[in-house]
């Protein structure tokens, strides 16, 4: 076998369908887009859930409640999963790069502490958000809050 004597295997080739080129290439006329309506016209686009003059979806279901978008979602931690989490991770600072690094949130989360449960060993936490119950709590077992912006 020599280069010049290479060909792609049998039927792995085909022709490509040249359309609008007259009646003589078999895809002449209306060019395979059949006759008259959008789709046959240059420019026609499938407009987004368009349903054929069906009620589309969108307009059927009913519309309830409100989206807030001002509102501020935070990833929660109660107090009761701290020492769970120190020993796991073996933490002593409640910072969102540590908890980042650990990956218990992720880089644009905000994080709320909240008071469920009890704390024995001192913690301190930087994070965006705390209830007044865990403020009270963690100062209590001699630990320091400080919130992030």
């Amino acid at each position: 076998m020599k280069l010049h004597e290479l060909r792609p295997a049998k039927g792995a080739t085909h022709k490509d369908k040249r359309i609008g080129r007259g009646d003589g290439s078999g895809h002449g006329g209306t060019s395979t887009k059949g006759t008259k309506g959008g789709q046959s016209r240059a420019g026609y686009k499938r407009k987004m859930a368009h349903e054929g003059g069906q009620m589309p979806i969108q307009r059927r279901i009913p519309k309830r409640g409100f989206k807030n978008p001002g509102r501020v979602e935070y990833k929660v931690l109660n107090i009761g999963q701290i020492e769970q989490l120190a020993d796991k991770y073996s933490i002593t600072e409640f910072s969102l790069e540590n908890l980042y690094i650990n990956g218990l949130v992720s880089q644009t989360d905000k994080v709320k502490i909240l008071g469920n449960g009890e704390l024995k060993k001192k913690y301190t936490f930087k994070v965006n958000a705390v209830s007044e119950k865990a403020k009270s709590a963690i100062e209590a077992a001699g630990g320091s809050v400080e919130i992030v912006k």
